[in-house]
């Protein structure tokens, strides 16, 4: 007679459950290990720095003065808060978010939505849309330099078919700096389109013959059945999207420098500054802001689009 063992939520584990628990943490051992050498080690030591003088070549140093805590044990943080570009960084990463959550998840999904239903012309945006992703992020933003030169660029020669005298600086000139560099990223969501397709793929063809046999259209079927069952996927993408923006650099480093004046900074740029600069404690308040905002948006998105709920 074999025992069983109820679970936290009810549910039971029978004897030979029971004696194989010991090979399942046998066998994550060594990702764990894996994961606390190369993640949790280097967040701690990041964290701990972030505190600290630290220049990457001498030993970090501690003040434990708590009488003056902005000018000792925070002075990293107050001084990264006090920076004339946080400001601005911080406002550039809401925007961009939130290009990304709508804009930029909204183009991917249409995407994924017209190869999954195969409308037609489907197999030109295949290949039209797929292609240019395999290009790196350094390599797009050196393309849309060139692309709104004033002088040689695509963008302003056909501008200028129309207005002879314009002439727009575009990676130089606010507000347009902060849209040309939106332009680098936002139109080019393909994880958005593989990761929905893989959603709608997953979609019993049950659901669609009922929808079929109650007379839905199409529009109706992708607004009750496609786009719900594809909740976790969405939700993903925006997750991805969003989190990219708080590390986006290269987008900005190797155009417009996060320039004109601040206008177009970002945190990552916060962050490789201070690096330049040997401000180790500096880069790493920044970089311990950033993985907050990281875990406070994986929080957000989880509830509003309850991933952990279940689909079916």
């Amino acid at each position: 007679m074999s025992t069983v063992r109820r679970g936290r939520k009810g549910g039971k584990y029978t004897l030979m459950e029971k004696r194989s628990f010991p090979w399942i943490y046998a066998f994550l051992f060594p990702t764990l290990l894996l994961f606390a050498v190369f993640y949790v080690e280097p967040i701690f030591q990041t964290f701990v720095t972030s505190f600290a003088r630290f220049n990457g070549y001498t030993p970090p140093q501690w003040s434990l003065d708590f009488s003056d805590l902005g000018g000792t044990i925070f002075r990293n943080y107050t001084r990264l808060f006090s920076m004339n570009s946080f400001g601005p960084a911080i406002r550039n990463l809401l925007w961009w978010s939130l290009i990304a959550m709508t804009v930029h998840v909204g183009i991917g999904t249409a995407v994924g939505v017209l190869l999954y239903n195969r409308l037609r012309g489907w197999k030109f945006v295949r290949i039209v849309y797929m292609v240019p992703n395999v290009i790196s992020g350094a390599a797009w933003a050196m393309i849309y330099r060139f692309m709104f030169n004033d002088d040689i660029g695509v963008i302003n020669n056909l501008i200028r078919r129309l207005d002879p005298s314009s002439h727009i600086q575009w990676f130089y000139s606010s507000p347009a700096a902060f849209w040309a560099i939106t332009f680098t990223w936002v139109f080019y969501a393909v994880i958005v389109a593989l990761v929905v397709m893989g959603d709608l793929m997953a979609i019993p063809a049950s659901l669609h013959e009922a929808c079929e046999i109650d007379g839905a259209s199409g529009f109706q079927k992708l607004i009750h059945i496609d786009l719900p069952l594809c909740r976790n996927a969405i939700g993903t993408s925006v997750l991805l999207s969003v989190t990219s923006r708080i590390a986006m650099y290269e987008n900005i480093a190797l155009t417009s420098r996060g320039g004109p004046g601040n206008d177009t900074y970002g945190l990552a740029l916060i962050l490789t500054k201070s690096i330049t600069d040997f401000n180790y404690g500096l880069a790493n308040a920044t970089a311990m802001l950033m993985f907050v905002f990281g875990i406070v948006t994986m929080q957000i998105i989880n509830r509003v689009f309850r991933m952990n709920d279940p689909v079916y």
